[in-house]
This record gives structure tokens, sequence and C-alpha cells, in this order.
């Protein structure tokens, strides 16, 4: 058969047999959060294209490149290519802060850009993500790092495996001395720069350190350390000291200055040393003080932090990761016979509603065929109906693990094997 109609690339299907890893992984997400207090939010897809433009940066590839936007009238919209923008309008539109305190947001969302799809980045890609409003201490960066780590820790990601990397950016009365010292930098360097880079120097400079293809260039950079204001300085130590009273390992990495313009202070992500390929980053996040009061609110402190679904499950399954497998049936129902169908579909149902998972042939087979199913669907029991079972009000349940065969009342079926899963 010639197909008419395929997924676009890199927008993947999630089929049955993957499908129950991803709800294992979100399962252990959104347990993880309750420990930590976090409520779940959930936003549209869709936004206007100037959250993100005003957010993200103009000048970055995610907004210049990658994103999807669409014109309606004289709306411009834009397929969210990040989560925290639109959590940040959701908190300022439905007045979250007014509620006053620490406000711990979380969701999972699918996020959208139109980069070259590879293994690990696709042009639809998935997204747990996790806010904190109105949190101004280094306490707060310490305990979402460490709730980061532990979330890994929870799927039996070893600890080797991991790389905590860890950075801080400044803010915005000491980082504009930073971003010249950069840019010097890059034009003594112009020439050895990539031609990204070299476009993007007078821009946006800290850029170019993060730039994969000019690594070996920008080791050299000058670190933002001596460029640092004394309340900069100040969070950034007290943030290292509660890390290592939380023995939460981290790498200073001083080119880590994330891809979006919004990132105040505190930056880091988490890289795995195998298993990924060159998309080695499961996720990353940081600070971004001044992004609520940049769309209208109040003046509030946030950090938060994504971490890529797909990036998780690729890790898990590259090292043999214990995963749970597919959900299988408790009791497969056969039917010999016409007459015996509508027995069969009541009693399936009974099961059913008091919580046995339940399976029962839809398509009239023989009942050899039915039984070679319900040994293929991995459940415990067959309930088998016919013509002497329909006469006494009984079934006959064979248990498919042990082969024996036991006669039990209609009326007492349902809580007969109930009481024996």
């Amino acid at each position: 058969m010639e197909l008419k109609y395929r997924a676009l690339e890199g927008m993947n299907d999630v089929l049955p047999e993957q499908s129950h890893l991803w709800q294992y992984v979100e399962a252990r997400w959104r347990d993880h959060m309750h420990q930590y207090g976090y409520r779940e939010i959930r936003t549209p897809i869709l936004e206007t294209a100037e959250l993100f433009e005003r957010t993200v940066g103009e000048t970055s590839d995610i907004v210049s490149k990658e994103m999807y936007v669409f014109q309606r009238g004289e709306e411009r919209y834009a397929l969210k290519p990040e989560g925290t923008a639109p959590v940040v309008r959701a908190y300022l539109e439905h007045g979250l802060y007014s509620a006053g305190g620490v406000q711990k947001l979380y969701y999972i969302t699918p996020f959208f850009r139109g980069e070259r799809p590879q293994k690990g980045r696709y042009r639809q890609a998935h997204q747990f993500g996790a806010e904190i409003f109105g949190a101004a201490h280094p306490l707060a960066d310490a305990e979402l790092l460490a709730m980061v780590m532990g979330f890994f820790q929870s799927l039996g990601l070893p600890n080797d495996l991991l790389e905590l990397r860890l950075n801080t950016i400044g803010c915005p009365m000491c980082r504009p001395a930073y971003r010249e010292g950069v840019r010097n930098f890059g034009r003594e360097n112009l020439e050895r720069l990539c031609k990204n880079c070299q476009a993007r120097l007078e821009r946006n400079p800290l850029r170019i350190l993060d730039c994969k293809e000019c690594f070996q260039i920008t080791a050299d950079a000058p670190p933002i350390d001596r460029y640092l204001c004394e309340e900069c300085r100040t969070h950034f130590e007290s943030l290292q000291g509660l890390l290592k009273a939380l023995d939460v390992a981290y790498v200073r990495d001083h080119r880590l200055v994330r891809g979006l313009d919004y990132y105040t202070r505190t930056t880091f992500e988490v890289v795995a040393e195998q298993g990924l390929g060159s998309q080695n980053a499961l996720c990353g996040g940081g600070r971004y003080d001044g992004l609520v009061e940049e769309l209208g609110g109040p003046p509030t402190p946030a950090l938060g932090v994504g971490i890529g679904v797909e990036r998780t499950l690729l890790i898990l399954q590259a090292l043999n990761m214990p995963l749970p497998e597919p959900p299988t049936m408790d009791a497969y129902v056969v039917a010999f016979g016409d007459a015996a169908r509508p027995v069969a579909l009541q009693i399936a149902q009974q099961l059913r509603a008091t919580g046995v998972p339940t399976e029962f042939d839809l398509e009239g087979r023989s009942p050899k065929a039915q039984m070679r199913l319900a040994n293929r669907s991995g459940a415990r029991y067959a309930v088998l109906l016919g013509e002497s079972e329909l006469q006494q009000g009984t079934a006959t349940v064979k248990d498919l693990q042990t082969h024996e065969q036991m006669t039990v009342s209609q009326v007492e079926l349902t809580e007969w094997i109930r009481t024996r899963l």
C-alpha cells in the first residue's frame, strides 16, 4: 500500500508500544512535583508571536530562525517554542501574584521549533517544566537544583552519569560591562569566529559563548566573575555553599549563558556523559528576575527549569534502565457461539466496572482463535462461556499461568476474580 500521508519531518507519533513509558515518566514527574509543593498549570500551544519576541529575544536563534509564526488577519501567532513565557503570561493574566508569597507551578507541554531534526532534537518535542515566582533568596535556586537532580535520581539514573553545570550571568547592573568585555574579545578574534557569531557579535555578544562551533576559541573569553556586582557575587557564592551543604555536585561552566534573553544571575544545565550523543543536555534553566515586570507585572523574582521528555526517555533506554512493561489484561472473556456473546459482553463490562482490565472479542472469531488472543493478551484468567455454562448460569475460569480450570457461578464471578488478582 502506498502511503499518501505521513507525519511531518521532526514530528513523531507515540505508538501504543511506547506510550506506557511516557505515562511512566510523566507520573514520576507529577509525583515529584507534588512532593515539593508545586501545582500544575496548562497553557495553550498557540500564543501571540510578540510574547516570545519580547521575552526570548528577537536576536535569539529560537525567534530569528526556529519559531513557527502564523498570521490571521492583523494578528500574528506562534506555536510555543518554550514553556516559561506562556506561564508568566498566565501568571499575570489571572492575577496569581495577588495571593502573595511564593508560587510554584509545573507543567508538561509540547513545544515547537523549526530546526534540523536529529536524535534528541525534534520539531515537536515535549518538556517537563517547573517555575517559582516570588522567591529572591538563593535558597530557591538551591531547592530547584536539588529537585531537578532528585527527579533524575528517582528514575534510577546514576549520579556519576549526570553533570550539573552552573554559572551566573549577573544582572542588568553588572552584565552590560561583561557584555562589552565579551564583545571586545570577539572583535579581537573576529576572523576566527564562525559567520553566525560574527553576525551577532554586536547585537548580542554573549551568544558567542554558547556556540559549539566556536567552542575552542571562546575557551579564552573572559569569565564574568570580575564583572559581578556585590549582590550578584553574594547570591552566587551563597548558592554554591547551599549546594555543597545539600551534597549536590556541580561543575562551574563560565560559558553557560543559555539561549534565551530573559535569564539573570543563575543559569544551569544537566548533561549526560553518555547515551545521548551530541544532544546531551537533559535540561536547562535559571533565574529570570525581570521577566514578570517586562510583561507588565509587578517586580517579581522568578526562576525555573525545562526538562526534555524525549531525551529523558532516550537515556533511560540507552542505559537499559528498568522500565515498566506495557499494561496487560487481567481477564479475557471467550464466547463459544453467538448465543454466548451478549452474556460475554455483560460479564466483561461487570469485570471492568470493578477495576479488572478485561478484553472481549469483537469480531466473532472461533473459540480457538479467541483462546490464542487470550494467551497473547497476558491475561491471568480466561472466562469461558459455552452452551452448558449459559444453561447453568456459570462460567469456566481457566488460569492461563497454571492451566487449572474451575467452575464459578456467574453471580459470584466478578468478586471471585477480583479477590484473586
